[in-house]
Parts: structure tokens; sequence; C-alpha cells
């Protein structure tokens, strides 16, 4: 682990992460777009899984639940707006509020290229309402990362 090559840069209301991982970019989409995989690293560290489903086309739904480390379920969805296999994937984002509705949505694209066999991966997310609520996420996502490296790793 640690192989990753790591940076985050943000405007005020979007959110940048770049990240190489040792891993062909087939099994980083995989490990976007198959729910199986996603439960394996996705929600920040200490944060485990609970239900993940993907309809991994374009208008194709996702939605998955996590369980926080106190014991509350956070959950999130949306809907692929792009993929282009191996390459790009872009959907839609909101957590879902108490009553189990979307909340406010933002963009994800995750663009991957290869450099060297392993992959280049550029995160984007927005538009977020403040900055604090943009550093809340990266918080959040960079562990994510750091789950999905380490998944990456040990497949």
């Amino acid at each position: 682990m640690g192989t990753g090559h790591r940076s985050a840069t943000a405007t005020d209301l979007e959110l940048v992460i770049k990240r190489t991982f040792d891993a062909p970019r087939e099994l980083v989409l995989k490990a976007w777009t198959e729910p199986e995989r996603i439960l394996q690293w996705l929600g920040p560290e200490g944060y485990r899984g609970i239900d993940a489903e993907m309809d991994a086309k374009v208008s194709g739904t996702w939605h998955f639940r996590m369980r926080a480390p106190e014991g509350h379920v956070l959950g999130n969805g949306g809907r692929i707006r792009e993929l282009v296999e191996y390459e790009r994937l872009a959907f839609t984002f909101a957590w879902d509020e108490p009553d189990g509705t979307p909340g406010r949505e933002m963009l994800i694209t995750i663009d991957l290229v290869e450099v060297d066999g392993k992959t280049e991966m550029t995160f984007t997310q927005a538009e977020f309402e403040s900055r604090e609520d943009r550093d809340g996420h990266n918080e959040g996502w960079s562990s994510s990362f750091n789950k999905l490296e380490a998944y990456l790793a040990s497949t």
C-alpha cells in the first residue's frame, strides 16, 4: 500500500482529487460500478457499506448505504450521466434526506487515464453550497480513496 500519488485542489465550490492507483483502468472502473466491489471500499475509514445498487449504464440509477462508526446509517444515490468504458464515469450525487428522498444534487465525474500500467484518476465533485461542505467531502473521499487503494492492491 502507499504507492499512490495524491493531490487535491479545489475552487471555492468544486472539489478535485487526483490519485494514481497501481491497477489497470478496467479494475478501477469495476470498483466504481460493481456493487460487490463498491461495498469493499466506498465510505470513509470506519464506515461500513451495508448495500449498494448500480445500474451501470447511461440513465441508470445507483444507491449506496453505509453505517457510521456511531451506528447511524447514511445513504446517497443518483443517476449515471456518462459512461465511457475505462475512461470516464459521471453521475449525480445526493445524500438521502431523513424521509428517504434525495437531497440537493451535485455532479461527480471520474476520469481514468492509463500511465505506465497504472491508473491516474481525476475525481471532480461540484457544486457545493459552502467551502465547509466541500472540505468535509474532501476528507471523506480522501479516506475512501485510501480504502480503494488498499482494495485494488489486494485484488
